[in-house]
């Protein structure tokens, strides 16, 4: 028996069907590699595909309904011990994220806690109208990194401002992430901005005239996602990996940097 693709003997033990006679493992596993090769990607490197694009989306859409729930119906008191919390007590004893790096998962944590009916639908409603499209075009592991890292990075701005004495809730650092990274997208596109930028701007209004809105958050979230989205979305695709760890490494980095430097600030 002889391969039908390179014409090389094949045992019968190792030949695979064809739809014209057979072929040998090495053509079998080169030819799918080609195909691999040849999927169609977005400018991100996302693999174009048939399924559901808005699964990390629906996830996290539903671990915040779930802490929701848990917050604020089963024991209110995981609203502080979830929070993003940082001061001091009366006698000067640092608690929240200012006690260290024991107390820093609050910066992820106060993400998905919110304060009220109101608060969580807006900020899930925005998640739904702007993930699916990044997801899609980024891939679910991009997209996650985009939103994690930009609500972290809207917490620990408001830490380096405020590290003495603040207690913020809420995902619109994570969202404001989102809202940056969609204009990044709508410009490298050349999609009309109008939108987004109403938007943006709307909600940028809202948040320096409301009361109870942590507008540090929302204001380092939204840096963080245009840079990361920059990162993600203009990487050359001969380097893309490496740009885009890159750029996720310096959200990394400057998020450590703010935590250490609102630390340092910290009286006592």
């Amino acid at each position: 028996m002889s391969c039908t693709r390179c014409g090389q003997p094949v045992c019968p033990e190792c030949m695979v069907p064809a739809s014209v006679g057979f072929q040998c493992p090495d053509c079998v596993r080169g030819e799918a590699g080609q195909q691999a090769r040849q999927q169609p990607r977005t400018t991100a490197g996302a693999l174009l595909t048939l399924g559901d694009g808005a699964l990390v989306t629906k996830v996290l859409i539903g671990v915040n309904l779930l802490v929701f729930l848990l917050t604020e119906y089963v024991d209110r008191v995981w609203q502080f011990r979830l929070g993003m919390g940082s001061g001091a007590d009366a006698f000067g004893t640092r608690i929240g994220v200012a006690e260290g790096p024991g107390q820093w998962y609050r910066l992820v944590s106060g993400m998905f806690v919110h304060a009220g009916v109101m608060h969580i639908l807006m900020n899930m409603f925005s998640l739904w109208v702007l993930g699916p499209q990044l997801e899609r075009v980024l891939g679910r592991w991009r997209f996650l990194a985009l939103y994690l890292l930009s609500g972290v990075a809207g917490n620990a701005f408001g830490y380096l401002l405020d590290g003495a004495d603040m207690f913020s809730v809420g995902a619109s650092g994570a969202i404001f992430g989102l809202l940056g990274a969609t204009a990044v997208l709508f410009r490298a596109n050349r999609v009309p901005m109008q939108p987004v930028i109403a938007l943006l701007v709307v909600n940028l209004v809202l948040t320096f005239t409301l009361n109870n809105i942590d507008w540090r958050a929302h204001l380092g979230g939204l840096v963080a996602g245009v840079a990361i989205g920059a990162g993600m979305m203009s990487a050359p695709r001969e380097r893309r990996s490496l740009v885009q760890g890159l750029a996720l490494a310096g959200a990394v980095a400057a998020i450590l940097l703010m935590l250490l430097v609102g630390t340092a600030r910290l009286p006592g």
